[in-house]
């Protein structure tokens, strides 16, 4: 089954790295994910409907999960200062259909409280309605750990890279919406 975030990979890559610039550097595997099934029908390989709005309010409305997110790290830290972006919902009008995608990262003040961060969120995620559908190393040298959650009633996948051996350790968090529709007579703004 194709998962939201790995369909969501393909069509912004490139313009994944244009935005993130040294972070997507830092960052290889970025969006290279299996988001669990859990957010569609379980009929079908779509990406779940996420409603109408307009891309401004969309992304206004994935920032405010990505800040739900944050203060759920739970240890002292900063956050990058990314803005969420636009894409295509694959096999939909591009003119009317749309993702939001949100990408950042982490980097505690403690390079120990790293694993504080990712033990809070494996924990913390289910009582806030989000559902961890994989959690465990990756196949990179590293062996980063990988926690990979849906929210239904949001519409929202995430994938959360534990970077321990990056320099610095950090948290890589890459936030994807389900499809959204311009309202009638709009068309998708791009940014």
């Amino acid at each position: 089954m194709t998962s939201p975030v790995a369909q969501a990979d393909e069509l912004r890559l490139s313009d994944m790295k244009t935005r993130l610039g040294a972070l997507a550097l830092a960052v290889p595997v970025a969006l290279t994910t299996l988001i669990g099934c859990s957010m569609t029908d379980d009929r079908s390989d779509d990406v779940p409907f996420a409603g109408t709005s307009t891309s401004s309010e969309a992304a206004d409305a994935m920032e405010k999960v990505s800040s739900a997110l944050y203060e759920l790290i739970g240890v002292k830290g900063k956050a990058s200062e990314s803005r969420s972006g636009v894409m295509a919902c694959a096999g939909k009008d591009a003119k009317t259909y749309f993702r939001v995608f949100h990408p950042w990262s982490f980097r505690p003040e403690s390079a120990s409280d790293l694993e504080v961060a990712m033990e809070r969120l494996r924990t913390e995620l289910p009582k806030h309605g989000w559902k961890v559908v994989s959690y465990g190393p990756d196949t990179s040298r590293n062996k980063n750990i990988n926690l990979v959650a849906d929210n239904d009633e949001k519409k929202a996948g995430v994938k959360i890279i534990k970077m321990a051996k990056s320099d610095p350790p950090m948290l890589s968090v890459d936030l994807v919406s389900g499809c959204y529709k311009a309202p009638d007579g709009q068309e998708v703004e791009r940014f």
